[in-house]
Formats: structure tokens, sequence, C-alpha cells
């Protein structure tokens, strides 16, 4: 069977599959190491008063509920994904929190968005790059909507670079290939970027790149585990039984603090010129 990024594919997932991968985005966006990458984007962001931001491929909201719960933050923003489920979700989080006077949701493709030109100040695609079906279409679309002068945000991480420790280091990177291959589109775009964005009339103003690592506990690499890998077994990439005794290892690991797991992630700040 062929890998299918079940992002990229979340409207033909049964229910249980899209509530496991919400679940996902909400427990990543409360690991302090996340919430430690996203704030360290924000605070460099120039944002003039009363904002206008766009978050494209938002999930369940999480980013654009942590900018809103900002002090500084006093302007609107928007968040579109292609699911309903996570339309729905982004919403109720945001009433519950008490942050939805200045937040939207609303259905969209990433590829096509249905705004005029030059209308936010910020557009922001957070670990979105790495699932859509044209990073280029998208790239492109996020720099039409952004006004001369406003920022581009791309976060992401470089997927080729996940690994997990496991004591057969040949099966170890097979099945690291393999957990990549299944579950983002694009593992390596972010490696593009700089070639890429100038052409979209968007010049990199920072750049830089942080290492995720988790050794003894495990927390979001946990979930990310929990989460994908199903979708290794559904390639059938590599054998079952394989797979249950790495995934066996890696839950054993977790529990006696003998864990070991890393990805680099990028971010990329770019002006509208």
């Amino acid at each position: 069977m062929a890998a299918r990024d079940p992002h990229r594919f979340i409207n033909e997932l049964d229910e249980t599959s899209v509530e496991r991968i919400a679940s996902r985005l909400e427990s990543r966006a409360q690991d302090d190491v996340f919430s430690r990458l996203l704030d360290g984007y924000v605070a460099r962001l120039a944002l003039p008063s009363r904002a206008s931001i766009l978050e494209v491929g938002c999930g369940t909201g999480a980013v654009l509920r942590s900018i809103a719960r900002r002090s500084d933050f006093t302007g609107q923003a928007i968040g579109v994904d292609h699911c309903q489920s996570f339309i729905d979700a982004a919403s109720a989080f945001a009433q519950a929190e008490g942050v939805d006077d200045r937040l939207a949701f609303r259905m969209g493709d990433a590829h096509k968005l249905d705004f005029p030109p030059a209308t936010f100040d910020v557009v922001i695609a957070h670990t979105l790059i790495s699932h859509v079906t044209e990073p280029m279409a998208v790239l492109g679309e996020m720099a039409r909507l952004v006004r001369p002068g406003g920022t581009v945000v791309v976060f992401d991480g470089d997927y080729a670079s996940l690994t997990y420790a496991y004591r057969d280091h040949s099966f170890g990177q097979r099945m690291d290939s393999a957990l990549s291959f299944s579950t983002f589109n694009n593992p390596r775009i972010m490696r593009d970027l700089p070639r890429l964005l100038p052409g979209l009339g968007l010049k990199v103003e920072a750049a830089w790149g942080e290492a995720v690592v988790e050794i003894g506990h495990a927390s979001y690499f946990r979930s990310f585990a929990e989460t994908y890998v199903p979708y290794v077994k559904n390639t059938g990439l590599l054998p079952a039984q394989s797979i249950e005794a790495w995934y066996r290892e890696q839950r054993q690991a977790m529990e006696n603090g003998t864990f070991f797991a890393a990805c680099n992630y990028y971010t990329y700040l770019a002006r509208r010129v």
C-alpha cells in the first residue's frame, strides 16, 4: 500500500482517526519544548496596532489561541483549514478560552484561498508546508495575501532528520524513514526555502533551526509514535511484527528512562518586498 500523509488526506479518514490527530495537535501545542518554539518566532514579529493575522492550515487553532492570549496582541486573526472537524474544534476551543472575539475559523484550501491580495500583516504556516500537495502553490498564496512589508512565517520540521534510538541500528534507520515517509508529504521541504522564497517576492529576514530532543522521558515523541505508527503499518513498508517490536521497545524505554528521540525544526521569517 502506498504511503498517504494522514494530514493531507484528513477528510478521507474515519472519525476516530481524525480525533486521534486532533488530540495529537493539542497535546503537541501544550508540550513545553514545542510551545517555546512557537513563542520564539511570535516574539520576533513586529505586529502593528490592530494587526491582521492569517494562519493557513490552522488545525485545532492552538497557534492562534496562543497568539490571542498575548497581552500585546490587539488585532484579529483568521484560521483556515480544509477539515471541518478541525474548524469546529478550533472554534469551540477559542470560545472555551474566551478568545473567540479575536479569532475566526473557516474552511478553505491552502492552495487557493478566498481572500483579496495584500489582506494580512502576517501569514503563518505552522507545520503545514510538510503536508500539502503543492508547496509552491501554498507559498505563493501566502505571498499574495500578505501586505507589502508584512511577514510570512513558515515553521516546520525537517523530518528526514527524525530519529528514534533502537538497538538494531539498521532497522531503526528504516523505521525512521518509514515514519517520515508515511506521515509527511514533503519531509525535506524546509531545506528548499532559501531558494524558493525570493522567487515569490519574499526576502528572508531571519531564519534559524532548533532540535527537539527528548532523552530519558518522552511526551512529544510519545504522542507522535502513538498517532503515526499505525500509518507505518498500513503502508506495508516493513513487517508488522518488526514494527511491533520497535514500538514495544520505545514504550519500555519511555518507562525505564532510557528513551531517546530527536528531530530538527526550522523557522523562516520573510518580508514581502
